[in-house]
């Protein structure tokens, strides 16, 4: 499968997805800490990708998304941003409001 058509799947199957160095419990910079922190603190299950065992994702990401770095938060198919958006929303309570209402939709789709 292209590459591409892997990040379009991942973002299409997961509500709530975040591109980061490592993994919430172990992140692998300032950055991807930061954004792992902010959307932990929304109380939804996310999903995440680990970009450092995935190199060609670190590679194409950023074509795909016009987004150049690292952390990339994805809510309901949409590019929120990086990690001082996520901080600076969560700081303002948006980000609660944006994932727990991407989740609700989720959910209500299900049943």
């Amino acid at each position: 499968m292209d590459i591409i058509e892997t990040i379009k799947e991942q973002i299409a199957n997961n509500t709530i997805l975040l591109y980061m160095k490592g993994s919430p419990n172990a992140p692998q910079c300032g950055f991807s800490a930061k954004a792992a922190q902010a959307v932990m603190g929304c109380g939804e299950k996310f999903a995440y990708v680990d970009i450092l065992q995935n190199p060609e994702i670190r590679a194409n990401l950023p074509k795909y998304a016009n987004w150049p770095t690292f952390p990339q938060l994805w809510v309901a198919g949409e590019l929120v941003g990086g990690s001082d958006i996520m901080a600076e929303m969560f700081a303002n309570g948006e980000l609660q409001t944006l994932i727990k209402e991407a989740a609700a939709k989720a959910e209500a789709a299900k049943a």
